[in-house]
């Protein structure tokens, strides 16, 4: 692989996390809120 090629890679890489930011930031805290959750209830549910 050339220079060019793995640059034009990361650009294009780039470009796709820039336009889908607020879907992965969506996506993110659905998940952490979920561990939250699942965090709280094991441990409100233990004696």
């Amino acid at each position: 692989m050339t220079m060019q090629a793995v640059m034009k890679s990361y650009k294009g890489l780039s470009l796709l996390v820039w336009l889908n930011w607020d879907r992965l930031f969506t996506v993110g805290t659905v998940i952490v809120g979920l561990l939250a959750g699942a965090f709280l209830g094991t441990a409100l549910t233990q004696p």
